[in-house]
């Protein structure tokens, strides 16, 4: 018997996936379970709008990481921080301190994990941190760490 999934089947199949497996199991597991349906015309005609959806949702959603980049590399983020001699930072400027400020001033709400910035900023002056908005998309924040 054809069969939709709509759950992914640990061996079996994953979700949106069309196969053919025994009747038995068909219609006393997975069917019955609401792991899968039987693959007729409204079953896969339903999978095709699913998948466009899903489509246009990913179109949409590199678009707007596209926009981000734009926005985010025309700014520039100051940040201060106590220094001491040299221009060596007390302490460091830590990614969490990148994104607070980018959303006080700028109204830009980046999750601090998506900046590539293991071990903070160390001194004064201006850093290029990378930052992942997307899977294809990256964009460069610039940071200006200042004395207070």
């Amino acid at each position: 018997m054809k069969v939709v999934f709509l759950k992914d089947v640990k061996g079996k199949g994953k979700k949106g996936e069309i196969k053919n497996v025994a009747d038995g199991y068909a219609q006393n597991f997975l069917i019955k379970n609401g792991y899968a349906v039987e693959a007729n015309n409204q079953a896969l005609s339903q999978l095709d709008g699913q998948k466009k959806l899903e489509e246009k949702n990913a179109a949409a959603e590199l678009q707007a990481a596209k926009d981000l980049k734009d926005k985010i590399e025309a700014l520039e983020v100051v940040i201060k921080a106590k220094s001491g001699e040299g221009g060596r930072l007390f302490g460091s400027v830590s990614t969490k301190q990148i994104a607070d400020e980018l959303q006080k001033t700028h109204g830009i709400k980046i999750d601090k994990r998506k900046m590539e910035c293991n071990d903070g900023i160390r001194s004064l002056g201006y850093t290029n941190v990378p930052t992942k908005l997307h899977q294809e998309v990256k964009a460069t924040l610039k940071v200006h760490v200042i004395a207070e």
